[in-house]
C-alpha cells in the first residue's frame, strides 16, 4: 500500500470515465449540476455532445438515464450519494431496477468521510437501500486502481449498477497488475487470529491496522469486499472457518450494509459471532474526515483497539 500517494475514488472515476468514453461511443454521462465535485466534468470537457447536465433534479436524472438506456446507450448517472440513493430512490426502484435497465449509477460523497458538509450530506444508508433492490449490482471501491477497473468493468455487464465513491483522498492499495472480478473479494494476508472484512475507504484503515497488530503478535487477514452484491459468500465462509474472529468495518450504518450482509451469510451457512464496526444507528456530524473516522471508530486505531482488548 502506497500511503504517500493518495487519490479520491471520485477523481479516479472521472479520469477513467473520460478514457472509456473515447473507446466506447455508447457511453453517455449525466449529472445533476455537481460535475466539478463528481468529476464528470472531465468527460464533459472531452465529449460535450454526450454529456447532459439535468440541473438540480436528481429524480429526472434517473428517469432520463433510464430512457437513454433503452436506445442502446450506456448511461453513467452521477450525483452525491445522498441525492442518488435518497432523493431518487423511487425512480431507481421503479424506472431502473424493476425493468432491469442498463444504467450505471455512480454516486460520490458517500459516508461520514464527506466531512465538513455534515449529517445532511453524509449518506450512511445507501448500501442498504441499493442491495435490497432486485437486479442491482452494488459496488464500493477502495482505491484508484480498483475504481478505474470498476468503471470499465460495469460497462461490460448488462443491468443496473450502484457504484459508491468517496470524497476524501485515500492511499493506493493495489498495483496495476492486480486482477479483480465482480462478486469476488480480495484476501490480503493469511493470519488466523481474525478476519477484518472491509469495503471502500475502510480497506486502507484495515491494512494499517494489520501492520500495527503484527507488533502485538496478532496476525490478521484483510478482506476487501468491493462487490457487496453479489457478495463473495465462499470467501466469507472460508474466513469464518479459518480465523478466530470476524470483524466488519464500513463507512456506513451497521444496519443494512456490509456487516449485515456478512451476518446474513454466516447465520445461514456457518454460524459465528460477527463484530460490526460502523456508524451505530446515528447520523453523522460536521468535521474533518479523519477526525470523524476516529470519532465513529472506523479508523485503524479503533480496529487495533478492538482486537487488542480480546488478547489482553
Amino acid at each position: 500500500m502506497n500511503i504517500d500517494k493518495k487519490i479520491a475514488t471520485r477523481q479516479s472515476y472521472g479520469e477513467e470515465l473520460a478514457k472509456l468514453g473515447e473507446e466506447n461511443k455508447k457511453i453517455v454521462v449525466l449529472d445533476a449540476d455537481l460535475s466539478s465535485a463528481t468529476k464528470t466534468n472531465i468527460f464533459a470537457k472531452e465529449f460535450p455532445d454526450r454529456f447532459i447536465n439535468v440541473g438540480i433534479a436528481e429524480q429526472n436524472l434517473m428517469g432520463i438515464a433510464a430512457g437513454i438506456s433503452t436506445f442502446g446507450k450506456i448511461p453513467y448517472a452521477s450525483t452525491f450519494a445522498v441525492f442518488a440513493a435518497g432523493r431518487a430512490y423511487e425512480q431507481i426502484r421503479n424506472s431502473i431496477a424493476y425493468p432491469n435497465l442498463n444504467v450505471k449509477i455512480c454516486a460520490t460523497h458517500a459516508g461520514i468521510t464527506v466531512g465538513e458538509d455534515g449529517a445532511t450530506h453524509q449518506m450512511l444508508e445507501d448500501i442498504g437501500l441499493m442491495r435490497g433492490l432486485p437486479n442491482m449490482t452494488v459496488m464500493c471501491t477502495s482505491d484508484d486502481i480498483q475504481t478505474k477497473w470498476a468503471v470499465r468493468e460495469i460497462s461490460k455487464i448488462h443491468g443496473p449498477v450502484y457504484l459508491r465513491l468517496c470524497r476524501m483522498a485515500t492511499p493506493i492499495i493495489y498495483d496495476i497488475s492486480q486482477e479483480f472480478e465482480i462478486g469476488k473479494g480480495i484476501q490480503i494476508g493469511d493470519g488466523t487470529d481474525a478476519s477484518i472484512i472491509a469495503t471502500g475507504v475502510t480497506v486502507a484503515e484495515a491494512l494499517k491496522a494489520q501492520e500495527m497488530l503484527k507488533e502485538n503478535n496478532i496476525n490478521v487477514r484483510v478482506i476487501d469486499i468491493h462487490t457487496i452484491k453479489p457478495i463473495d459468500k465462499e470467501l466469507i465462509i472460508q474466513c469464518a472457518q479459518e480465523t478466530k474472529r470476524i470483524i466488519t468495518v464500513e463507512d456506513h450504518s451497521i444496519i443494512g450494509g456490509l456487516g449485515t450482509a456478512v451476518c446474513e451469510i454466516l447465520a445461514e451457512e456457518y454460524p459465528k459471532k460477527v463484530e460490526r464496526m460502523g456508524v451505530k444507528d446515528s447520523f453523522g456530524r460536521s468535521g474533518k474526515a479523519e477526525e470523524l473516522m476516529s470519532l465513529y471508530k472506523i479508523d485503524s486505531r479503533a480496529i487495533v483497539n478492538k482486537l487488542i482488548q480480546e488478547y489482553e
